[in-house]
């Protein structure tokens, strides 16, 4: 199965010099801030277009009975992923306000989904394919370099993708596969977060609102966990995160982040906790670490990061969420007590070896990225499902003609363990998932939307049913 995706971005802002130490890769947050120093006012933004052409049929029981529906014809698509506005203003004496506004998808609207994960049921929302938040909205006290105080709506930099998810910040199209699977992805929550830098590194801690315990899944772990079904967000749990990047090797970034938090009784109603309550004790604790790195010196960028996170009480949380009624919001899968993402990617700059074409500021990356993720381990009392175990191989080419602007072309091959590949295709020298993608991306914008769509139909399969 394979797919073509063509891409265009549009973007507006401004273009801003990195710190020596920080050249490898800067933090998001510390990109947004610097790109506000020096103005009262700052205003920025980007805008995405993109078509898909997808080479495998999209009718989602495809995996039950891959022979079926291997001649299907191929299937295409066009969308706006993201649209973003940023509005900064600095009030002076070390105070200073932020915002990213998003719309996704067009914005809002009314829309018919699919639900793949509830045997195909057309689903009519209020939305046309899309939102419209805050993905930002905080406001900041600095004391000095080294002490910062940011309250209010703000990303969480737990992993590679959410610390630096702008798109020029990983080779292939889409953002990175794994940690886009099992974790939140762009990761933002509301709370306090403290901050600043020493010497070689950046730190940060925050305090903010917990996941709910109902929105993991058997296919995407934590990925919808810090969301809210409700007009606001639950905040009967709290979370803590955690990171530390050093720069003490010039043009290598290293990190670890982490998270813990309780995620069970962080809903509304909150009916099951309390003295006495059958499900009191059942706390769904949430642990999660990860390490990354890039190195970006000699024409080589060199990006690697790996994941691991837990979750405590997992099959009772999955018989509690499967036996919620048929109305309510939540994903009616198994909870895996695990899920683990790892990956690796390698650019050279072949330009760099023509004079010419570096004093223009040209550049042209030739990559490679491995994937590998599985969003369900399971406990033992539980099913096991081995199509959750996942792979990807990528291979591209990124063009910059300048600084700012990126062209994007990828072919990869995704893999599930043998027996939920198709074979028919795959003997046809066609493996589940292959595709070609060609992207023009600008700096300064978030990743495009996820590739969910294999992943999260490969579970329609339901354990051999």
């Amino acid at each position: 199965m394979k797919w073509l995706n063509l891409c265009m971005l549009f973007s507006i802002g401004v273009m801003f010099v990195l710190p020596a130490q920080e050249i490898a890769q800067a933090n998001v947050f510390d990109r947004v801030m610097n790109h506000s120093k020096g103005k009262k006012l700052s205003i920025g933004g980007y805008g995405e277009v993109a078509y898909s052409r997808n080479f495998y049929s999209d009718n989602q029981y495809r995996y039950r009975d891959p022979a079926k529906y291997k001649n299907d014809p191929s299937n295409g698509r066009f969308d706006i992923p993201h649209a973003v506005i940023y509005l900064g203003y600095d009030f002076g004496k070390g105070w200073t306000m932020g915002t990213e506004i998003e719309f996704e998808h067009t914005g809002t609207g009314s829309a018919v989904e699919i639900e793949t994960d509830e045997g195909g049921e057309y689903e009519t929302e209020i939305e046309k394919g899309g939102e419209v938040e805050f993905e930002q909205f905080w406001i900041q006290k600095s004391f000095s370099r080294w002490a910062n105080l940011k309250m209010g709506h703000f990303v969480v930099p737990v992993g590679l993708n959410n610390a630096h998810h702008e798109p020029l910040n990983f080779f292939n199209v889409y953002r990175p596969e794994g940690e886009n699977t099992i974790l939140p992805s762009t990761w933002y929550d509301t709370g306090v977060s403290f901050w600043g830098h020493h010497g070689d590194f950046r730190y940060e801690v925050q305090v903010v609102a917990g996941l709910d315990a109902f929105m993991f899944s058997r296919n995407n772990w934590a990925k919808n966990a810090a969301d809210s079904v409700f007009e606001f967000k639950p905040a009967n749990k709290y979370g803590f995160a955690a990171r530390i990047d050093n720069y003490t090797i010039s043009g290598l970034r290293l990190a670890v982040s982490g998270y813990y938090g309780r995620a069970m009784h962080n809903t509304y109603p909150n009916e099951r906790e309390g003295k006495g309550k059958l499900y009191d004790k059942t706390k769904g604790n949430v642990l999660i670490g990860s390490f990354d790195f890039t190195f970006k010196r000699f024409n080589w960028i060199v990006r690697g990061n790996f994941d691991y996170g837990t979750i405590s009480d997992a099959s009772v949380i999955s018989n509690l969420k499967m036996n919620t009624t048929k109305s309510s919001p939540y994903n009616k899968t198994h909870v895996g007590k695990a899920a683990i993402a790892t990956a690796v990617e390698a650019g050279y700059d072949i330009l760099s070896q023509i004079a010419s074409q570096r004093a223009k500021e040209r550049k042209l990356y030739l990559f490679g990225r491995y994937d590998y993720y599985n969003s369900f381990i399971k406990e033992d009392t539980q099913p096991t499902y081995d199509f959750t175990k996942r792979s990807c191989l990528t291979f591209g080419i990124n063009y910059y003609p300048v600084p700012q602007i990126a062209i994007k072309a990828d072919y990869s091959n995704r893999m599930f363990k043998s027996e939920y590949n198709n074979d028919a295709l795959h003997k046809a020298a066609a493996d589940v998932n292959d595709r070609l993608e060609l992207v023009m991306q600008i700096k300064q914008g978030l990743p495009f939307g996820t590739r969910s769509e294999c992943h999260t139909l490969a579970g329609q399969r339901m354990h051999k049913l």
